[in-house]
């Protein structure tokens, strides 16, 4: 499956990219985003993409414009490592990459067998497996409220704790059954597949990305020149608010300018063709000083 960019023509008609402009792309994925900004800035222009997966900068590396494995919560060192200050403009798309789904292997997708890792930098931090078999009771139920919002979280991760009392859950598929055996039948049956939050409240927690999200894009902000723009996709509520939060107070203390006051929302057309957009939000700030 291709990474099919996000809200792509919000994006271009909100950075108006032009002729020897540059830009950052926080979050390269599948480099959707960030080659249509460079088909607008041409030779002259310049642009930086981060990605904290190592596979995807690798795919990436022949793109035609620099791209650094490493977490956006870094962006100001990564930027200022490689000479991209008073930029014109940044996209943060805070969803995560087909690629990570279809093939990475490492268990972000409830409908493949795989291990359960879960990690985008396969190099460091704690795997899904080791939050699934080592975390006490207390600390996962309150995962799967904050982060995936899931209702029956108390009755998932009750399951969990006798399942890995007997022997460690090892897979997405053992998981997955987990979760389906706890979940009352019209659960099961509703319009997102049962194990949906589940997994996106673990993805989120092996990654640290509310915590992500909260120093990358405040950090952003000053990297902006006068009139730059910053753009963020969110698909969680969490992302969201965090995001409407700094703008806002980039608004209060006269940093800023909201460009949207609402989140934009994908089109019907968007989301039929790629029903991932369908819980994007994009929001908009300018640099005013």
């Amino acid at each position: 499956m291709n990474h099919i960019p996000v809200l792509l023509n919000e994006i271009l008609d909100y950075l108006n990219p032009q002729a020897g402009g540059v830009f950052i792309d926080a979050t390269i994925n599948g480099g959707g985003h960030a080659k249509a900004i460079v088909e607008r800035i041409g030779k002259k222009g310049k642009l930086l993409g981060i990605d904290r997966d190592h596979e995807l900068v690798e795919k990436l590396k022949d793109s035609g414009f620099k791209v650094v494995c490493d977490t956006f919560a870094n962006i100001q060192r990564v930027a200022e490592e490689n000479g991209f200050a008073h930029v014109d403009g940044m996209v943060f798309d805070l969803g995560f990459s087909s690629f990570h789904i279809e093939s990475s292997g490492r268990g972000f997708s409830f409908l493949r067998e795989e291990p359960l890792d879960m990690r985008y930098d396969t190099e460091s931090g704690v795997s899904a497996w080791d939050i699934i078999n080592k975390w006490p009771e207390d600390k996962l139920r309150n995962m799967l409220f904050t982060l995936g919002e899931e209702r029956f979280a108390r009755r998932i991760v009750r399951r969990m704790v006798e399942q890995r009392d007997r022997q460690p859950i090892e897979t997405t598929t053992e998981l997955v059954e987990i979760i389906r055996k706890a979940v009352p039948d019209s659960y099961r049956r509703g319009r997102i597949h049962f194990a949906t939050r589940t997994f996106q409240a673990l993805r989120m927690r092996v990654n640290d990305e509310l915590e992500h999200v909260a120093k990358g894009i405040a950090d952003a902000v000053s990297l902006l020149a006068t009139g730059g723009r910053i753009v963020v996709i969110s698909f969680h509520s969490g992302e969201d608010r965090i995001v409407k939060e700094i703008f806002r107070e980039g608004e209060r203390n006269g940093s800023l300018r909201r460009i949207t006051k609402k989140p934009i929302r994908a089109g019907a057309a968007e989301c039929a063709e790629n029903p991932r957009s369908r819980s994007a939000k994009l929001r908009v700030a300018e640099r005013i000083i």
